[in-house]
């Protein structure tokens, strides 16, 4: 069968919204049966403001100059999936696809992790729904190498050790949990297409082989296809290769990553002066606002004088 590629994020995008592909990603991945999955895309995107001042248009163009260059690096899709476990533990669960390495990329994940840690979350329960600081596990999918470790995939779990006797500690603390986090790790180039386990059988989906395209968009799935949850994400993937809306994102998504991994860009320095910049018009705004909140009180003062005026 002939299938997009899933390791571009509009593509991997279409199979997380599949709320069935989705649960079976997570739970195969994470080795544990889930009962629900809630997933919402998340891209890093910068709103914009229209200027309102001479002063402030030739900020906002710095600073767009500077976006253009940093949206290459960070405009993308991330999924954060709330799930509930058979335990009736609620978890979320992050999820991360990279296609190239860049020393950027770790800055990222860390902001990425630090911003899921402070955001709480809405959890459904038979009572109604509550705002929850949830336990966070990290899903990698990963488009290069890690050199020091061999196997396609890597699971980094948490184990309560007992400091004083050196045991194994069963029982789980809400507090240790939620500041600590569990973490897999999918080394895509070091897939190759074994089917023994459902775990293999999900990786070969991204397995990077049998291209019929020299840009490596399209590829032949070459497998028997005997789980149903595999058919149907082949029957999506067969339909991305059809889609031309689905090819034209594509495209898009080459060129962002072509132009982001240009030598000689050091990434880290443009996103410095962006956020200086950025400061600087956060600055001029709250300026900006005083001076509104001062004419707001002298017009409710010459209001009140024009009252006491007229008695």
């Amino acid at each position: 069968m002939v299938i997009a590629n899933p390791i571009y994020d509009v593509v991997f995008k279409k199979l997380m919204q599949n709320t069935r592909i989705a649960k079976f990603f997570i739970e195969t991945i994470l080795e544990e049966t889930v009962i629900e999955v809630e997933v919402k895309p998340e891209g890093l995107f910068y709103d914009k403001k229209k200027p309102e001042t001479v002063e402030e248009t030739i900020i906002e163009n710095e600073i767009e100059k500077q976006k253009l260059l940093v949206s290459l690096a960070l405009v993308r899709f991330d999924f954060v999936a709330t799930i509930k476990t058979a335990t009736g533990e609620h978890k979320k669960v992050l999820i991360e696809i990279q296609k190239s390495r860049h020393p950027m990329d770790i800055v990222r994940f860390r902001n990425y992790l630090g911003l899921n840690y402070q955001v709480k979350d809405e959890v459904h329960f038979e009572s109604g729904k509550k705002i929850l600081a949830l336990p966070i596990v990290s899903i990698y999918l990963l488009g290069f190498k890690l050199p020091e470790i061999a196997t396609p995939v890597v699971s980094v779990s948490r184990q309560y050790v007992d400091q004083i006797t050196h045991h194994i500690i069963k029982q789980k603390s809400e507090f240790i949990e939620k500041l600590t986090h569990d973490c897999h790790v999918v080394q895509i180039p070091r897939i190759e297409g074994k089917l023994q386990t459902k775990l293999e059988r999900l990786l070969s989906v991204f397995e990077q082989k049998y291209f019929i395209d020299e840009r490596g968009i399209v590829k032949e799935y070459k497998y028997m296809i005997e789980d149903e949850h595999i058919k149907e994400i082949m029957d999506m993937l067969n339909y991305a290769v059809l889609d031309p809306e689905t090819k034209r994102l594509i495209d898009v998504e080459q060129e962002v990553y072509r132009v982001y991994n240009l030598p000689n860009t050091d990434w880290l320095e443009v996103q410095e002066k962006l956020e200086k910049t950025e400061e600087k018009l956060m600055e001029k705004e709250k300026a900006i606002e005083e001076k509104e909140k001062t004419i707001e009180n002298q017009a409710r003062e010459i209001e009140e004088l024009k009252r006491k005026l007229n008695i």
